[in-house]
């Protein structure tokens, strides 16, 4: 099974989290190489100094994000009700690879996968996300 990383695991591996290196090894010694998208990596990228991050990076297939895209995009969306374009991008690049998302946003990407045609599966990694009091 293939593996999307979303910006919560390539920030454990930035910060060397070891379980998510032994599993992104496992991928990688069983020929899978997992995705993430562009835009995610430009959420995550702040300096050259993000070794570990960089590292990671060279065993992932990056997905950009074409033109073509911009309105499959958008029209998740609006049926999901949100508004973040890299999560979207994200869960419909997993849809296309049939893969398995692994985040820390777990409540955002499961929502987005109930309003796609082939819902994804969406893995939690590090610690739980506090959400504010609304």
């Amino acid at each position: 099974m293939s593996a999307v990383y979303d910006a919560g695991l390539l920030i454990a591996a930035e910060r060397n989290d070891r379980d998510v290196w032994a599993d992104h090894r496992a991928r990688l010694e069983l020929g899978v190489a997992p995705l993430t998208t562009a835009p995610v990596v430009a959420q995550v990228s702040r300096s050259p100094r993000q070794e570990q991050l960089r590292r990671l990076l060279r065993g992932c297939d990056v997905v950009g994000f074409a033109p073509g895209q911009a309105h499959e995009v958008g029209e998740l969306l609006g049926r999901s009700g949100t508004a973040d374009v890299v999560d979207a991008h994200l869960a419909l690049s997993a849809a296309r690879a049939g893969a398995t998302v692994y985040t820390s946003d777990e409540d955002d990407l499961a929502h987005l996968s109930s309003r796609l045609l082939r819902p994804i599966v969406v893995r939690r990694v590090g610690p739980r996300r506090r959400r504010p009091n609304r």
